[in-house]
């Protein structure tokens, strides 16, 4: 059992270690300018992935809040049930996240799709819908980035083909990018104060 346990750490690591840090700090830049010009950001991704979603809007919208200064406008496109499921049953899986996005994405709007295989029908299709409004796209991925790796505006890609480790390092991204967008807050608060 140790050597499972090694090996996993190890492989991690070395995951960690080939991470595409231009394209992450790409995000977190795209990220800082949402915020300041008022733009939405849409989060969307199955299974684990709408695990991912639904923490990286929740931690965006609490836990960079800064007293008198502009809030994310975030939404996890996996978390209103009662249309997911409507759009689900009457129009197919495949339009879950497009469907909702349509009502409501603007162009220079943020949409990021998470996507362990980067073939998610139901992502790809909202991601041709924002490409469409002009949106700015992010596709976090895994294995070999897939389809959607190639619709994206920005891809941050997690070089693996192991699920649980692509899921675990989504999730650790999200984390970074959520400090770093703090961080990035307060220096542009002491700039703005001279």
């Amino acid at each position: 059992m140790l050597n499972v346990i090694d090996s996993y750490i190890s492989s991690l690591q070395t995951l960690l270690d080939s991470l595409p840090r231009d394209n992450i700090q790409r995000t977190i830049d795209l990220l800082h300018w949402a915020r300041l010009e008022n733009k939405q950001v849409f989060i969307m991704g199955n299974g684990g992935s709408a695990s991912t979603a639904s923490h990286f809007a929740c931690d965006l919208g609490k836990n960079t809040v800064m007293a008198d200064h502009p809030r994310f406008r975030v939404l996890a496109l996996t978390d209103n049930m009662a249309i997911f499921s409507a759009y689900a049953n009457d129009d197919g899986y495949d339009s879950v996240f497009a469907e909702q996005l349509a009502s409501m994405v603007n162009p220079q709007d943020v949409v990021i799709g998470i996507s362990t295989s980067g073939n998610s029908p139901n992502v790809l299709k909202a991601i041709v819908l924002a490409g469409q409004t002009e949106a700015t796209t992010v596709g976090f991925t895994g294995f070999d980035g897939g389809k959607l790796a190639q619709m994206v505006d920005i891809e941050v890609h997690v070089a693996s083909d192991c699920i649980e480790q692509v899921e675990d390092v989504h999730l650790m991204l999200e984390h970074l990018i959520v400090t770093a967008l703090r961080e990035r807050m307060h220096e542009h608060i002491q700039a703005e104060q001279g």
